[in-house]
């Protein structure tokens, strides 16, 4: 019982928290685009990304918050297969997204004389044809659990986990073995162009902290221009990314391997998968300073309200 209470307020954590957050971020980053003061290609893949991360949260930190506290049928089949499906592609495109966010800032802040700066968006809006492109691949992706997914109560519910909420039937070896390839396919090439990425922004951010030192052992002043902040703040969201997807598919390596079912190590890969979409926006709101910001300018906004109609 105490183990099912600890399940019950975790999965309500980070679905509560999740949620907040990442619509903290989305405003936050719509606030400044609505502005018009900064439409930079980066700031709209964060409010895609915190988007994507919203619809995991719904599609499957909800219904397991729900399961968790002993809700059952709650879902009939229709709704289990988008609800299923859903999770799916959310997580899929997650990883598209996270990947392109990566190559977009590494390309942000190579040199000028480097090939790569002519891959730089001219504008922001050049970016909204690669969000098509991820969301019709996951869905192709992800077609073949439409037709292998039902509601518990159309099946023998003593063969299910008193936390399960919609079952999985048995699929065909031969649609399994078009789908997985494919999913690792997209993994290995989103992921691999993430880790490129990544490494070259280390590199860069080596050379500029170099130079810092030297600049202050020449006791000259220099300020780290925004472009590197921000791509300090893209790494540290790429390890958050790196440390939960990993330690997820090495959990879900053994739990395929182990013989029998093993719950608490089924739920702390639950967790896990929820992991980024929880707690990618703190590291956001840490480091980038959102709420603040916000709040002071709508504090501004409505000071200035007040002064007006106090005047008139």
């Amino acid at each position: 019982m105490f183990l099912r209470f600890i399940k019950q307020i975790v999965f309500l954590f980070m679905t509560v928290f999740g949620t907040l957050g990442n619509i903290s971020v989305s405003v936050n980053y719509i606030f400044i685009w609505c502005r018009g003061l900064e439409q930079k290609p980066i700031h709209l893949i964060l409010i895609h990304l915190a988007f994507t991360n919203i619809i995991m949260l719904f599609a499957k930190g909800l219904p397991k918050t729900m399961a968790a506290f002993g809700l059952r049928n709650f879902l009939d089949d229709i709704e289990c297969k988008i609800i299923i499906y859903l999770q799916r592609v959310s997580r899929g495109v997650s990883i598209c997204t996270s990947s392109l966010l990566t190559v977009v800032q590494a390309i942000i802040i190579s040199p000028r004389a480097s090939g790569w700066r002519r891959l730089r968006p001219q504008s922001a809006w050049h970016i909204l044809p690669f969000f098509s492109f991820f969301w019709i691949l996951n869905a192709l992706i992800g077609m073949n659990l439409i037709h292998f997914i039902t509601s518990i109560s159309q099946n023998i519910s003593e063969l299910n986990n008193g936390d399960d909420y919609c079952y999985f039937m048995l699929e065909s070896q031969k649609i399994k073995w078009i789908v997985l390839p494919l999913m690792v396919l997209r993994d290995a090439v989103f992921q691999g162009a993430m880790g490129a990425a990544s490494g070259y922004m280390v590199h860069l951010l080596h050379k500029h902290h170099q130079h810092v030192l030297y600049l202050q052992n020449s006791k000259l002043l220099y300020r780290t221009p925004p472009e590197l902040r921000a791509a300090q703040s893209v790494l540290l969201l790429m390890l958050c990314f790196v440390f939960f997807y990993w330690i997820d598919c090495a959990f879900s390596l053994f739990l395929s391997l182990s013989l029998g079912k093993i719950p608490l190590m089924g739920n702390i890969q639950e967790f896990l998968t929820l992991g980024y979409a929880t707690f990618s926006p703190v590291v956001l709101i840490h480091r980038e300073g959102l709420l603040p910001e916000c709040w002071h300018a709508q504090w501004e906004k409505l000071r200035k309200y007040l002064f007006y109609f106090s005047i008139k």
